[in-house]
């Protein structure tokens, strides 16, 4: 745990006694703070009390005597309107923050030269921390990961010269740290998202854009036009930025080429490390990941061997392109995080031949976005609540049965998978769905798959598979 000990001996006011939230309030009480915290579910506050915080409803509290008000992240603050804790904060001139922003203020106060990579974007966040910290990890670095990932920020150790902290950053907790100030800030892409809770892209947008304003070096993906315009205008105000593109070569900065990532400087390319055989690296969306990772790994003094190393042995994040086993020529992934068209194209993108499991609770549109990808499906296994809707969709362009369940769907396309001659196969589960209508949530659904494949005789496990 890291001790708040910037706010020791005042009072600080909580809202959200989640499991982020109680780890924040013992990190306030450890370091010194007297804290009252809250929460809307009277659940959460039982199971707070019952751990020594101390709980009141904040609407009979005196706010003039806070400090400061840690809001957890998943309580709105500006849309669609502020939550009343926020209006009463406001009223009363509380500055309001987040677990995040605590963090920034205790590696400033007690080791400000701790190496910290803070990474965000709309996709493929996730894939790009676990990368960089399996990467630091694996050199032999002190490493600590967490933020929106894996552990709350404030569980994590505390900060020190050598440490190295890599976090991820969702925008609702970049809106919540006013001083972020990273060693590396990594800015991957920016598509429409969170709109409910940010109001219009340009505000969205905004929030994104000041996790790499405060870095010592910003490192922004360029392939959209939103973070190319915020790459611009960081460097016309004399900021470091390093620019990543998946698909352009550029003159400066970091860039694909095939499965080659590639260093420019003042157009003169060198390959700086290469994805080839790393199927836990599949696809042009995780090429974007691994030149994020490279630059900032760089840019906290690896070398190039300790960074190739590390890119080869990365198992890969559960339920995103995982490969979970292989039988003779196919090869079983676990994509259960493809919750929507969007979220499935990469996968879908990455293969030649396909057996597609999909299905679930439909979203909007469906998988008509993913026809361009259909001559890549040698056949599709529907399952859930979108299979009539699906199969009309592929209609006559891929054959496809309705499964109905994801235990059939395994089965049967492990057996036309397996008779299938033309080299390399891929038995996919990658929705295109929510999983309400059958499992709890993606993970559930992931598991399942997992377990249907490991049950088929003759496949074993990929190493890093969970």
């Amino acid at each position: 745990m890291i001790p708040a000990a910037s706010f020791a001996g005042k009072h600080v006011s909580l809202f959200g006694l989640g499991g982020s939230g109680i780890a924040t309030a013992r990190a306030l009480i450890e370091g010194g703070a007297q804290v009252l915290a809250w929460d809307d579910n009277p659940e959460s506050v039982a199971k707070a009390a019952a751990t020594g915080i101390a709980t009141a409803d904040l609407r009979g509290a005196d706010w003039a005597k806070f400090s400061a008000f840690v809001m957890s992240p998943g309580v709105p603050l500006t849309h669609p309107k502020p939550h009343w804790t926020v209006e009463l904060a406001r009223g009363a001139g509380v500055e309001i923050i987040g677990d995040i922003e605590l963090f920034c203020r205790e590696r400033t106060l007690s080791a400000p030269e701790a190496p910290f990579i803070a990474i965000t974007g709309t996709n493929g966040k996730s894939t790009t921390t676990a990368l960089t910290a399996h990467i630091l990890k694996s050199s032999g670095r002190d490493t600590q990961m967490g933020g929106n990932i894996g552990r709350a920020v404030m569980t994590l150790d505390p900060p020190k010269p050598d440490r190295h902290y890599v976090v991820e950053c969702s925008s609702y907790q970049i809106d919540l740290a006013p001083s972020i100030n990273p060693t590396a800030g990594i800015l991957l892409n920016l598509t429409p998202d969170h709109l409910d809770r940010h109001g219009t892209m340009q505000h969205y947008a905004s929030i994104k854009e000041r996790l790499v304003a405060g870095s010592e070096t910003a490192i922004i993906g360029i392939d959209d036009s939103w973070c190319a315009q915020i790459a611009e205008r960081l460097e016309r105000a004399g900021r470091q930025v390093i620019r990543i593109s998946k698909r352009l070569p550029l003159t400066d900065g970091f860039f694909a080429d095939g499965t080659n990532l590639m260093e420019a400087v003042h157009g003169r390319y060198s390959r700086v490390a290469f994805l080839e055989g790393i199927g836990s690296l599949r696809g042009q969306h995780n090429a974007q990941n691994a030149l994020a990772a490279v630059a900032a790994c760089l840019r906290v003094g690896l070398d190039l061997g300790e960074i190739q190393s590390g890119l080869e042995s990365f198992p890969g994040l559960a339920h995103r392109m995982e490969q979970v086993g292989r039988k003779d020529h196919v090869l079983y992934i676990n994509d259960s995080k493809a919750t929507n068209a969007d979220a499935a194209a990469p996968a879908l993108s990455s293969f030649n031949r396909i057996y597609w499991i999909a299905g679930g609770l439909p979203k909007e549109g469906g998988i008509e976005p993913l026809r361009g990808f259909f001559p890549r499906v040698a056949k599709a296994y529907l399952i859930g609540e979108a299979a009539p809707a699906f199969s009309a969709t592929l209609g006559e362009a891929v054959p496809y049965e309705i499964s109905g369940t994801l235990a059939a769907a395994v089965e049967h396309a492990a057996h036309d998978a397996a008779k299938d001659d033309s080299g390399e196969v891929v038995v996919l589960l990658s929705p295109a769905c929510a999983s309400f209508d059958q499992f709890k949530n993606f993970e559930v659904r992931g598991e399942a798959f997992r377990q249907a494949a490991s049950a088929i005789d003759g496949v074993k496990p990929i190493g890093g598979a969970r």
